[in-house]
């Protein structure tokens, strides 16, 4: 038994290791407070830990089910290899960590003598906290300038924080919730918000990027009311003051609606405007004819609703909101994100209390992740694959283009991929649109490396070298909320356990990096990696952060007015003019309207692109990517208590609908369009439009044959196969994951 110091206590026959809640299991940083029970080296129980700032003891399933996760037989324990003739066959064999080190080392080394190094590509997935160490593994370990996800558009949070980078000049934009403050809700400084507009989230669900839903709950029994902007209507949504249920993929004419009460009413916060906007008369020109009436019609929204939720909103100061995923996963997206932007700025709620926190983006955790890719030689560097189409990623990304590695992949345009990286993703189950593509594009390469916890369709399908991973009971680590782009506070993840012969993500990055660029890498841990980010920035070693739990950002409100949004220290925010850019200053450069604007989702039932046969054939919207309590996307499939949960995928219909088609709940229902089919179980619920249809996404069947074809049966319920690759907005981000058309019908198996 470990001796105890400040996160490790001895309770009888048991040590309690206090630490922070990340990843793997997948989640986003939320970072919560966990007390691990460990009797001889065991993981026995997981409770909640009360002292936590934030969660104050509170946790989700997934945390309270972590030795299922742990200690679950087909976890795998130990390095695996296979000749890559072998892909799709489960023809694995355990090998040590030196011997996948060189493998590593010579195949690595084979593609880039042979193709160059930028013929290697590094994927990573969402949530968990490999978003931190990609790059790593991609500039400073691998040497090549394409790091990337499979996720179309990149459409998760990314296209919410260029947005805000480009017209705030600022970090995630989000909720205050007194997040910032040791004694939360009490502190003087703290204002609850009036209203809060939840649009396209469900926090109690989701618990996005490091915001902890159940803040939401603490808001309203302190007085605070909602606002939900969505096609379902969530739990959050029945408590809600108004309720605004639009078609999937309109929220750009919602938010222009919005703007057109708040403007022509003259609702709007003057002095906030005349001081600190840019562009509002060319916005409010703009914004004349989104009538109500107008909204109505395109958006399915009660025009009274629309109108009653704006003066709430505009005449109750202060108020907030939130965004959500559905603004990522639309290809208008990006103009909606810019109307709620404009609406929250124009109110006066930015950067005040009880409104929108913002935040220089930079990261407890130092500038090397993000500014590691300078390390590669410009010549370098300009080989990332990209699409020439895309002029604003292509200026600003230091990503290649998600839709564009696929393509890459596929025609060995504008050269070959030999090498892919998968770090911690599972694009075939989760976030890959066209997975089928995605499959036959990595058997493509010479070379696949997957780095996880379980055996995943798409380890077997395409990858010769798994790397296990270890949660994170079993390794050292940090929680960033918001990745660094508006982060209340740094936690410490504490290893408790050891089961296997697994790492982390950054142990892998180091181990790897060792070997094929050591002089990026003179760490030999975990913890001097941490201590050499951290300490330049908040003074404390790794090892003092572990002592401490938990550092809590310190935080000033209206940063605009003393310069504290601005790196010359100038009042005003970090934008081209200086001001909040109700009208972009920098999108006409890159042949995009400088005002936000409505367009018909390419793939809609109104849509001008696709026939009116089309239309009659496939006459549902189809959403996705609902959030459920037991997986965290494509994960905890295999967990016993999270799987009776959640037993089986799942597509809510319209009692109404499922009458028209000789559905009954239960049913096993196809979806299905030009693009591809998805088999899903029918529950019947009034809480949509009965032209709409809601599936989970994420789902593959551990229990079935892991050998290709059925790879755990990947393509039966994946919904992601309806989904069009490469239709992203202007500016490069933004897919439709959740606004397509499809038709239904029963049928009799998920095997039909």
């Amino acid at each position: 038994m470990a001796e105890e110091n400040a996160w490790r206590k001895i309770e009888g026959d048991e040590e309690v290791v206090r630490t922070c809640a990340w990843s793997p299991p997948g989640c986003h940083p939320v970072g919560c407070g966990v007390k691990l029970h460990i009797k001889d080296g065991k993981l026995v129980k997981v409770e909640g830990d009360e002292t936590h700032p934030i969660t104050q003891g509170r946790l989700c399933v997934r945390c309270l089910t972590l030795p299922e996760y742990i200690y679950h037989p087909d976890r795998i324990l130990t390095p695996l290899y296979r000749d890559p003739k072998d892909r799709g066959k489960d023809k694995w064999n355990p090998i040590t960590w030196d011997e996948a080190l060189d493998i590593i080392e010579e195949k690595v080394n084979y593609v880039k003598e042979n193709w160059g190094p930028e013929s290697q590509v590094v994927l990573q997935g969402t949530g968990r906290e490999s978003t931190l160490y990609a790059s790593a593994m991609a500039y400073a370990c691998l040497g090549t300038p394409n790091q990337s996800s499979p996720l179309s558009g990149q459409a998760c949070y990314g296209p919410r924080c260029t947005v805000a980078d480009f017209l705030l000049g600022a970090g995630y934009p989000e909720l205050d919730y007194a997040a910032f403050f040791p004694d939360r809700y009490d502190d003087p400084r703290y204002e609850v918000p009036k209203y809060i507009i939840l649009w396209g989230k469900d926090p109690l669900f989701s618990n996005p990027d490091g915001f902890f839903g159940h803040a939401i709950i603490d808001l309203m029994k302190r007085g605070t009311k909602l606002i939900t902007i969505d096609p379902r209507v969530t739990w959050l949504g029945v408590k809600a003051e108004y309720h605004l249920q639009l078609r999937p993929g309109t929220d750009a004419a919602v938010g222009l609606g919005l703007l057109h009460v708040v403007i022509g009413e003259d609702l709007y916060d003057h002095e906030f405007v005349e001081k600190w906007c840019f562009g509002f008369e060319d916005l409010a020109e703009r914004v004349k004819d989104w009538t109500p009436e107008r909204v109505a019609e395109v958006a399915w929204v009660d025009p009274d609703a629309l109108v009653g939720a704006a003066r709430a909103f505009a005449t109750n100061a202060p108020s907030s909101i939130m965004w959500g995923l559905a603004l990522d996963t639309a290809t208008n997206g990006v103009q909606a994100s810019q109307t709620l932007l404009d609406l929250a700025a124009i109110c006066g709620y930015m950067d005040v209390p009880g409104g929108i926190t913002l935040a220089v983006p930079a990261s407890f955790m130092g500038k090397w992740r993000f500014e590691i890719i300078n390390k590669l030689p410009a010549e370098l560097k300009a080989k990332k694959i990209l699409n020439p189409k895309y002029l604003a990623w292509n200026a600003t990304a230091t990503q290649a283009h998600d839709d564009a590695v696929l393509d890459a992949l596929e025609t060995d345009k504008p050269y070959p991929v030999k090498l892919v990286w998968i770090f911690s993703s599972n694009p075939l189950a989760c976030c890959g649109v066209q997975p089928k593509r995605w499959l036959e594009a990595l058997k493509r390469t010479e070379f696949n490396v997957v780095q996880d916890v379980f055996m995943t369709p798409t380890a077997m399908g395409a990858c010769d070298l798994f790397l296990p991973l270890a949660t994170y009971a079993e390794h050292d680590g940090v929680v960033l909320p918001h990745f660094g782009r508006n982060t209340h506070f740094l936690g410490a993840m504490n290893k408790a356990i050891e089961v296997g012969d697994c790492k982390s993500d950054i142990e892998i990055c180091i181990a790897v990096g060792k070997r094929l660029n050591p002089a990026e890498w003179p760490w030999d841990t975990a913890a001097e990696f941490f201590t050499a980010q951290i300490k330049p920035n908040i003074g404390l070693t790794f090892e003092e952060l572990q002592d401490e739990g938990i550092h809590m950002q310190s935080f000033e409100y209206r940063k605009y007015e003393t310069g504290g949004l601005r790196p010359d220290g100038e009042p005003g925010f970090n934008t081209t003019t200086g001001l909040i850019e109700l009208k972009s200053t920098l999108y006409p450069d890159w042949n995009e309207d400088a005002l936000p604007y409505f367009e018909e989702p390419f793939y809609s039932p109104y849509s001008d692109k696709i026939s009116d046969e089309e239309k009659a054939e496939y006459p549902l919207v189809l959403t996705t990517g609902g959030r459920v309590t037991a997986s965290f996307h494509s994960e905890h499939r295999q967990i016993p208590s999270l799987r009776a949960i959640t037993p089986d995928a799942i597509v809510e219909i319209h009692p109404e609908t499922a009458a028209k088609y000789g559905i009954e709940e239960g049913d096993w229902v196809c979806m299905e369009n030009s693009l591809g089919r998805a088999i899903e179980k029918a529950h019947l619920t009034t809480k949509l439009d009965p032209r709409v249809v809601h599936a989970h996404h994420g789902w593959w069947y551990p229990e079935q044959e892991a050998e290709e074809p059925n790879l755990y049966g990947v393509f039966k319920s994946a919904v992601n196969e309806l989904i069009p690759h490469d239709n992203c907005s202007v500016l490069g981000w933004g897919a439709p994951y959740k606004n397509v058309i499809c038709k239904i019908y029963k049928v009799n198996s998920l095997d039909d």
